[in-house]
């Protein structure tokens, strides 16, 4: 008798694992923006002749320290990918339950292209670089892969969109319908303004994170 009580408690908890595990994935989605921004905000300050008006974190791949933001790159990566995992397990047979998870992770997988694919020395950094930057292959390579990740990164938040309005997150789902516009406008500045750039970068990692936070917690309560 004791034994199948025994038994029955384990089959009654079993349940709550797979929505730990979901949970546990959805953190690395979370966690990811905020860390490689502040992984790169750190070393942007501490980096002899970096300028983060003139230089993009990118760059802080190159010098000595490189390293650093090589990894920076490729924890990124693996949390964002993680991340879509989670939110292929959170969404699964709902709206945006196919196409959300593969953008995300094809934003992950541009950053792991980016730490393979330095950009160029320019703009005084490192330091001793020239003021001009001549565009090489691995440099082009890294801005294409850049172009490609934050463009799938817009279409993951539009659709996105989706689940949170069916969630009672209305809020939310127009922001999310409204940060790709900034996202885009911050790279079509580029040309002008490097911070403009880095913002609108920014502004792309940091919604993911709070999406995928709110997608996290659950429905919305009335």
């Amino acid at each position: 008798m004791t034994h199948t009580l025994s038994a029955s408690q384990q089959v009654t908890a079993a349940p709550p694992a797979p929505r730990a595990a979901r949970r546990a994935a959805l953190a690395g989605g979370v966690v990811a923006g905020p860390l490689f921004l502040a992984a790169g905000i750190v070393q942007g300050c501490t980096r002899d002749g970096f300028d983060f008006t003139r230089n993009a974190i990118s760059q802080l791949a190159l010098g000595e320290a490189g390293w650093i933001q090589t990894v920076d790159f490729l924890v990124a990566g693996a949390l964002l990918i993680t991340g879509a995992v989670g939110l292929r397990r959170e969404l699964r047979g709902g709206a945006g339950g196919t196409w959300a998870p593969v953008l995300t992770a094809v934003f992950g997988a541009s950053f792991w292209a980016a730490a393979a694919f330095r950009a160029d020395a320019g703009a005084g950094f490192p330091a001793g670089a020239p003021d001009t930057t001549t565009l090489s292959g691995h440099g082009t390579v890294h801005m294409a892969a850049g172009m490609v990740g934050y463009l799938a990164l817009c279409a993951a938040l539009v659709v996105l969109a989706r689940p949170l309005a069916a969630r009672g997150h209305r809020g939310w789902a127009v922001a999310s319908r409204l940060v790709p516009v900034a996202v885009l406008a911050g790279f079509m500045a580029s040309a002008a303004s490097v911070l403009a750039f880095t913002a609108g970068a920014g502004l792309g990692l940091l919604w993911l994170a709070a999406v995928t936070a709110k997608l996290s917690a659950g429905p919305a309560k009335h």
